[in-house]
């Protein structure tokens, strides 16, 4: 058992992360946070599309590239290490793969190439307020194919064409397709520590809605998603871990204080270590959850749990210290640690807490252990 990327997949992250350092700086990603108007980089959406990205993991009847989630792992890595300002997660992390694992025939063939074609934007719309979402919370429902509902708040809502959408038919908790683009579908923007990434709260008042699956089987579609998506945005919590570390890192061998190098400082060294601590763990899990991911392993539920769990702490820690071992100049928007920061603090709450997910993991342990 290899829990490391092959040669071709090595060779794949290593020129993801040569096109994102060409076509995705910081200054880039600023101007997608400086402008009000663009919640996200048009452009560079597009030229991820043309790079096949969109399609990694879509099989090739449908217009992708069939590489496999292994790959997709590997460019979401490089992607979070970019901080990219484009809904790369929401399409690609939830919409596509709520599609391939309970669409239709017809649906994986009306979706699917055009998700690969960057056409279609993305989104997961399951909370309806603060708390986790059970089959209490949901109040949305469909009747007739008609939803009625409000969710809030919906990451890239305000810019999404479709999304997978949690709510009840025959009082059951179900996933449905709704096109936002269609009538009947309310957006409000919403503010968000991390700009580059949108938010919005959707009003749906009699939108058209096609049911995912089975009927009444949305709660258990939908954790089926969401391991699946935690174990690639673990991968983007490592990138943007890893690339916090070398900031800090590039800023402590630069910086003199009372005559030496502040690297060479105890308190320094320590801060660092801590950060190589978490990033190594958090990477180990990312492994684990990606071999357990592309072999559709029974411990997908555990192995998905512990990579969001340990990649989401990694990441705030890392985004943390970095800022610190700046100093002063840390907490300025002109260095761009907060960039991290902001992105660390979006990522650990887009699929759910980590508190949730720590309890997931233990309840999925008891399981197992009385199995």
């Amino acid at each position: 058992m290899n829990f490391d990327f092959s040669d071709d997949q090595k060779f794949l992250k290593s020129e993801a992360r040569k096109f994102l350092d060409a076509n995705c700086t910081t200054q880039r990603v600023r101007r997608t946070l400086d402008d009000d108007a663009k919640p996200y980089d048009e452009a560079l959406w597009k030229q991820v599309a043309e790079q096949g990205w969109l399609g990694a993991a879509i099989p090739e009847e449908y217009g992708g590239l069939g590489l496999g989630h292994v790959e997709l792992c590997a460019i979401a890595e490089e992607l979070g290490r970019a901080v990219a300002p484009i809904p790369f997660a929401s399409t690609v992390y939830f919409l596509a793969e709520a599609v391939m694992l309970a669409g239709s025939d017809e649906q994986k063939k009306a979706l699917l190439p055009k998700i690969a074609a960057g056409e279609v934007i993305g989104a997961l719309a399951t909370s309806e307020g603060p708390g986790p979402v059970t089959a209490q919370s949901v109040q949305a429902s469909v009747s007739g194919g008609k939803l009625t509902g409000t969710k809030i708040p919906v990451t890239d809502g305000d810019i999404a064409t479709h999304a997978v959408v949690l709510a009840k038919e025959g009082g059951k908790p179900g996933l449905f397709l709704v096109d936002l683009s269609a009538g009947g579908v309310t957006r409000e923007a919403l503010k968000t520590l991390d700009p580059t990434r949108d938010a919005a709260k959707l009003t749906f008042d009699g939108a058209a809605a096609e049911r995912l699956g089975p009927q009444g089987e949305g709660l258990s579609l939908l954790e089926q998603v969401l391991d699946r998506a935690a174990v690639l945005i673990a991968f983007e919590q490592c990138g943007g871990a890893d690339r916090c570390l070398e900031m800090a890192k590039a800023y402590a061998l630069e910086r003199y204080a009372f005559g030496r190098v502040i690297a060479s400082y105890q308190a320094i060294k320590h801060k660092l270590a801590d950060m190589y601590v978490k990033n190594e763990l958090a990477r180990s899990n990312a492994y684990y959850g990606a071999w357990a991911l592309n072999t559709n392993a029974p411990e997908l539920p555990v192995a998905a749990s512990a990579a969001r769990i340990a990649a989401s702490e990694a990441f705030w820690f890392g985004s943390k210290e970095n800022i610190q071992t700046h100093g002063g100049i840390g907490f300025t928007w002109e260095v761009d640690a907060h960039l991290y920061y902001r992105r660390s603090r979006q990522l650990s709450l887009v699929a759910g807490a980590p508190r949730v997910w720590k309890e997931r993991l233990v309840s999925h342990l008891e399981r197992r252990n009385a199995a």
